[in-house]
C-alpha cells in the first residue's frame, strides 16, 4: 500500500465514526432519504455516497481499488467542510447531522 492510500485510509478512518452496520442502518430511515442534494430528483448524493462507504467498510483493505480511494478522498472532504459549518445549538435532530450521518460521521458521537 502506498504512503497516499495509507494516509487517505487513516483520514477516512478519522472521518467516519459510524459502523457499516450503523450507516446501513441509517439509511434506511426515512430521515436519512429526506436531505441533500438531489440532481435527478432520485436518490440524494450523500445516500448514494453512504451506500458506497458501507461497501468500502466491508470490503478487505487488500480489495479497495482506485474507485474506492478517490471516494474516501471525497468523504474526508465533506466530513471536514460540512463540520465547520455546524450550527449553534442542539444539533440532535437537525439537517445538518442527517447529512452528515448519509456521509457515515454521527456528531453525536
Amino acid at each position: 500500500m502506498t504512503a497516499d492510500r495509507r494516509q487517505t485510509a487513516a483520514e477516512f478512518g478519522e472521518a467516519v465514526n459510524m459502523s457499516a452496520a450503523e450507516l446501513e442502518r441509517w439509511l434506511r430511515e426515512e430521515r436519512s432519504k429526506e436531505v441533500g442534494d438531489k440532481p435527478d430528483g432520485g436518490e440524494s448524493t450523500g445516500h448514494e455516497s453512504g451506500r458506497h462507504i458501507v461497501a468500502i467498510l466491508r470490503k478487505h483493505k487488500s480489495e479497495l481499488d482506485d474507485e474506492d480511494y478517490a471516494h474516501m478522498r471525497k468523504v474526508v472532504g465533506y466530513v471536514h467542510r460540512h463540520l465547520a459549518q455546524r450550527p449553534s445549538g442542539d444539533v440532535r435532530e437537525t439537517r445538518w447531522r442527517y447529512s452528515l450521518m448519509n456521509w457515515g460521521h454521527d456528531p453525536m458521537k
